[in-house]
């Protein structure tokens, strides 16, 4: 499918606007969120006409009035000036619950009961009753089913791309694609090293990481993130930062990957060649590295172009998805992102989609980039993942005539 240059600026500004109208929106979640992710379900499961003997319904009330108090109260420690990890995992397994609780009240709140009205099922207590009792059975269960999800070495999702400029010398290059790892309050380093032994299964020519590795310094988390060090690729192994680098003091973990054996790709690229045939592999620091502060650190597509042959085919590694509209307009062929954890709770993703232009898989954008948006490989904050399964990709590259 071929967009216009027209086209391509109505879209760009539709995304512009909603990202406008998402940066507003966050700015009031703080204050918002917490209240209504609590208060809904309680008023759904205990006061929406149950009937409940008074001791249960104040002893629900109390358990939602402390959840209520309870997660800014972690959060705030935990991902604030005070960074303590037990707080941390308190408020972001609250925020998981309280979110999930709070989706299936709703929907079932709604649906369940008008089947079960429609149907005559008992009377308005009776009905009450059931709802309540599915909608904590559902999220007992997607919790602790994500909860499994977010804690195993996720599945290897293999694809096949045809790049059209790909020469035939490279055709069937193996790139293997992690992202968004997050290593953090709870201690992932054995999780890490099998992660690792799987990406070294895959028998990869190129191995990449899109940033977002940990949140915390380098030297908080360098226990988890070590294993990377094993990582074996054919070729190279590639790195760009992510949005929670500059979080944690990002040129910590610049020099981290440089000394795992890792190139940092900020802003550069290198060349891989076989075959009498090259492909450009470059990498910008994330979309948020100019606002940080930190000196030298912003996304510069010309500067990691800079003295390549344009007639190759350009491989580029950008944390958020949302460059690739940069990426189209300078001709690269596939970029590869993270970020979106695919939403990672359900139905997160339709918030996500308000801020990036891809949720997870492969995508086209203009006459001729493609781009691949993981799922990401760990989690961030809740460790749960509901609808939205974590990957390890394995990326094989084609080239429309391939080498006999």
């Amino acid at each position: 499918m071929t967009d216009t240059h027209e086209k391509r600026s109505v879209d760009s500004a539709a995304r512009e606007a909603r990202q406008r109208r998402l940066r507003r929106l966050l700015g009031l979640l703080p204050l918002i969120a917490p209240v209504l992710l609590w208060t809904v379900p309680c008023w759904l499961l205990l006061y929406a006409g149950q009937g409940w003997p008074v001791p249960v319904t104040a002893a629900g009330t109390v358990l939602f009035a402390l959840g209520l108090t309870g997660m800014p109260l972690a959060m705030v420690r935990g991902h604030g000036k005070r960074q303590q990890d037990r707080a941390a995992i308190v408020g972001d397994t609250l925020l998981g619950t309280s979110w999930t609780l709070f989706t299936w009240s709703v929907l079932l709140g709604v649906l369940l009961r008008l089947t079960l009205t429609v149907a005559g099922v008992g009377d308005g207590q009776d009905r009450a009753r059931i709802v309540a009792w599915a909608t904590l059975g559902t999220a007992a269960v997607l919790l602790a089913w994500g909860y499994a999800e977010a804690r195993r070495v996720p599945r290897v999702r293999r694809l096949d791309i045809e790049l059209p400029r790909l020469g035939a010398g490279l055709d069937g290059t193996r790139v293997a694609l992690i992202t968004d790892t997050h290593y953090g309050p709870l201690d992932r380093a054995r999780w890490s090293a099998r992660v690792c032994d799987t990406v070294n299964t895959l028998d990869a020519d190129l191995v990449c990481h899109t940033g977002d590795i940990a949140d915390g310094t380098a030297e908080r988390r360098r226990a988890q993130a070590a294993p990377l060090g094993t990582v074996k690729a054919t070729r190279a192994r590639v790195y760009v930062t992510g949005n929670h680098e500059y979080y944690s003091e990002a040129q910590g973990w610049v020099d981290l990957m440089d000394e795992l054996g890792w190139e940092p790709l900020r802003n550069r690229h290198l060349l891989l060649e076989r075959g009498g045939d090259t492909l450009v592999v470059a990498g910008v620091d994330d979309v948020t590295a100019e606002s940080s502060g930190l000196a030298g650190h912003r996304a510069h597509l010309a500067g990691a172009l800079d003295g390549a042959d344009p007639e190759h085919p350009v491989l580029l590694l950008a944390h958020q998805p949302k460059f690739v509209d940069e990426a189209a307009a300078g001709g690269v062929d596939l970029q590869l992102s993270g970020h979106t954890h695919g939403g990672q709770i359900w139905p997160f993703h339709h918030l996500v989609r308000i801020d990036q232009p891809a949720l997870a898989g492969l995508s086209r954008h203009g006459d001729r980039t493609l781009l691949y948006t993981s799922r990401g490989t760990g989690f961030w904050g809740p460790p749960f993942r509901i609808f939205a399964p974590s990957e390890i990709t394995l990326l094989v590259l084609r080239s429309p005539q391939p080498t006999a």
